[in-house]
């Protein structure tokens, strides 16, 4: 499928084939191997469908028909297209094109996640500014309070940001329903560790208008047309770009680090706690980032005598200076 303005990237062009990934795609181009009207290609260039593209001497064959599937992930798959990780999602549904996952689901969590060969629909469904439902069945170590839900639905501080507000009820004593409009890393289960909880088990159930119904763990089904038609409604006027979906992403999730996000240590804000992790290359903002949050408490020897110094007064800098004006 072309762009709106008629052309795409080469890469995708390429990888919408299905003979490789776009990353994949990239090293081709950038080895040579890849003509465009007969001329070496580079990177960045743009085509259409009357372009003849040509890859190691042959013609690129015509994009397949797109393809939608629903999966039950068991819990122990990776979401990784990556065939040399064992237990990917991509060997475990074996279908004989080449598909990918639209979005993830941890390793530990189980239920329902699309698998597709078209790239359009990725952005458009994924992206949290187009508001898009995911729904889920989550148990906690201990009795749900009418406090924890309150708490969940308003919205908590991850990841450098607060979670947009949701939807959450209590179906059991420890035991909820959430719909998110968002798809954080490791979202639910950072929401709750905030809240002095942790997910024994997580469940999607739904994704928008599809349901996962009756499909086992392990099995596989392809998206219904009265499903199909439903979505491309839904997701008409979504935002489809890649650069979209990734700035709408707080840095901190962009970047990828893994950060134990609790409340700021006693005596000291929040502002405090963010402020000092966007401060530069030295300093105990710094050792917070690398040790998840520990150079926050007191007395903590990860982030050095500075980090442990910064946590004992409030609004010192490292090294126990007085903060300037």
């Amino acid at each position: 499928m072309t762009a709106d303005n008629g052309d795409t990237r080469l890469n995708k062009f390429i990888s919408e084939t299905g003979i490789c990934s776009r990353r994949e795609a990239d090293r081709l181009i950038e080895q040579g191997l890849v003509r465009v009207n007969g001329e070496v290609a580079g990177m960045g260039v743009r085509v259409s469908d009357a372009d003849q593209v040509t890859v190691r001497g042959k013609p690129l064959r015509a994009k397949p028909k797109a393809v939608y599937l629903v999966y039950n992930k068991p819990i122990g798959i990776t979401c990784t297209t990556d065939r040399a990780i064992p237990e990917n999602i991509v060997d475990a549904v074996n279908y004989h094109a080449r598909i990918f996952p639209i979005g993830r689901l941890d390793k530990p969590s189980c239920g329902l996640i699309l698998l597709t060969n078209d790239g359009d629909i990725v952005n458009k469904i994924l992206r949290a500014g187009n508001a898009h439902e995911k729904e889920y069945i989550v148990s906690m170590d201990k009795p749900i309070t009418d406090d924890f839900v309150a708490k969940m639905s308003a919205g908590v501080p991850i990841l450098d940001t607060v979670t947009k507000p949701c939807k959450v009820r209590k179906i059991g004593p420890r035991t909820i329903n959430i719909i998110l409009t968002q798809g954080l890393n490791r979202q639910i289960r950072r929401m709750a560790e905030y809240l002095d909880y942790r997910v024994t088990s997580l469940k999607r159930v739904r994704i928008m208008n599809i349901h996962l119904g009756e499909l086992k763990p392990g099995q596989w089904r392809y998206v219904s047309e009265q499903e199909l038609g439903l979505i491309n409604r839904m997701i008409a006027g979504s935002s489809k770009t890649e650069e979209a979906s990734v700035l709408e992403q707080p840095k901190a999730a962009r970047q990828g680090p893994r950060i134990r996000d609790k409340a700021p240590a006693r005596g000291r804000s929040a502002d405090d706690g963010r402020r000092e992790g966007r401060r530069g290359p030295t300093g105990a903002g710094r050792a917070n980032a690398r040790t998840g949050g520990k150079a926050d408490r007191p007395g903590t020897r990860s982030g050095g005598k500075a980090g442990a110094r910064s946590g004992a007064r409030p609004g010192a800098r490292p090294g126990g200076k007085k903060p300037g004006r």
